[in-house]
């Protein structure tokens, strides 16, 4: 089998990587066209454009059919391509942590407002207890006061 031959079946073969990025898979579709062209093989933009279309995981099928549908795919340049794609990917990406971060934050929230009441609970026991102390200290304060005699206005004296 010859050189071109088995590019050609690898090309074909290609594939997009659930958690490989545009800009690398970008990359690797370069990469080929460079082979191609080392070996005298040059492969029309069309055909690139319409192998990374092809070749784009699931999560990307809403845009590609967005663009099939408002684009002219054989005027279509790589670069334009990879631009817009980029652009989803980051988008979705953005979209995807914002989701995870809230879905996150939610379960979280539960558990913490378990321990945010228990908390609360505690620390008014505590300052109840300590408003109790407070208040007998203040009462043992006054009892050792002499108390003055309002009748008679005479301090110092006792009832």
């Amino acid at each position: 089998m010859s050189k071109l031959q088995i590019l050609t079946t690898q090309f074909e073969n290609l594939r997009m990587k659930d958690e490989e990025t545009i800009q690398d898979f970008h990359m690797t579709i370069l990469d080929y066209d460079n082979q191609f062209d080392s070996l005298g093989e040059k492969i029309p933009e069309e055909k690139l454009v319409r192998k990374m279309l092809r070749s784009l995981p699931k999560r990307f099928d809403m845009k590609v059919t967005a663009m099939e549908e408002a684009k002219d795919i054989s005027q279509m340049k790589l670069d334009e391509l990879v631009g817009s794609l980029q652009t989803y990917e980051s988008t979705a990406n953005g979209r995807g942590e914002k989701k995870n971060k809230s879905i996150a934050f939610s379960s979280k929230n539960n558990e913490d407002e378990l321990e945010d009441e228990e908390e609360h609970n505690e620390s008014i026991s505590e300052a109840m207890v300590l408003l109790g102390k407070q208040f007998n200290k203040v009462l043992k304060r006054m009892d050792k006061r002499p108390r003055s005699n309002f009748k008679n206005n005479a301090p110092g004296t006792m009832r």
